[in-house]
């Protein structure tokens, strides 16, 4: 039997702060106050009259986008990350994952989703029957922005001018891959695409009507499972699992 999804009305995309949070693994930083010149408060406050379109290169390839967003200036959080993490995958890859930003150990790696909840959604990935080899995986925000606390590097929600500065890369990655089914990982990814009115929770398992690709749809980031009911995370993974195997109907 087919599929016949629900599609939801369009959505437009407004300039207003959105976030989603994300959690993982927090390793001691060291020298972090020397890095930040002693701040642990509202780390990396972007220049909101900065973007990343200014670095755009003109070839559109993966490879040359990753190496000009290597030297990003497009907001204040190069200032902080150790380095871009640009999206991972091919240009013919048929599924696109777009999360938040990158955690931790993905700062550290240079690679998207290989912190906890990247392990987790490999899991999901594994039992929806997709192989994250074939995808690609990227996120809205491609530095980590965090805050000081303690010896501890924690994640701090990306703002709104952050999320848009970063925009011209995703928009990029998606001229580039143009894959067939766009799968949004939370609100911010969500939201920075389709508008701060977006509802993950009221919207998940439903197609979209968006010129993004052919068929868009958007479901929980995996953090949102790690930091939730350790009671019902089994549960909430297996809806997880639930939505990714609906996108995958839809290649």
């Amino acid at each position: 039997m087919s599929v016949q999804p629900q599609v939801k009305p369009p959505f437009s995309r407004t300039d207003t702060k959105q976030s989603e949070a994300e959690s993982g693994s927090y390793p001691p930083v060291e020298g972090f106050l020397m890095a930040l010149g002693g701040h642990t408060q509202g780390v990396g406050r972007t220049n909101e009259a900065g973007s990343a379109a200014d670095f755009l290169p003109e070839e559109r390839s993966l490879s040359a986008l990753k190496e000009a967003a290597a030297g990003c200036r497009g907001c204040r959080l190069w200032e902080i990350g150790t380095q871009t993490v640009f999206g991972e995958g091919t240009e013919t890859s048929r599924l696109m994952l777009v999360g938040e930003q990158p955690g931790d150990q993905e700062d550290r790696a240079g690679r998207p989703f290989v912190g906890p909840a990247g392990r987790l959604l490999d899991q999901a990935l594994e039992e929806a029957g997709i192989d994250r080899a074939d995808t690609y995986v990227t996120n809205a925000v491609k530095h980590f922005k965090w805050q000081a606390r303690g010896k501890r590097r924690i994640h701090q929600k990306p703002s709104w001018a952050e999320t848009a500065a970063c925009q011209p890369w995703l928009e990029a990655e998606l001229q580039v891959v143009q894959p067939q089914v766009l799968v949004l990982l939370g609100a911010v990814a969500a939201q920075s695409l389709l508008g701060r009115q977006f509802r993950v929770t009221q919207n998940r398992r439903q197609l979209v009507e968006s010129d993004l690709a052919p068929a868009v749809t958007a479901t929980i980031h995996p953090s949102a499972i790690l930091r939730g009911d350790p009671e019902r995370r089994k549960e909430e993974l297996a809806a997880f699992v639930g939505d990714l195997r609906f996108a995958a109907a839809l290649i």
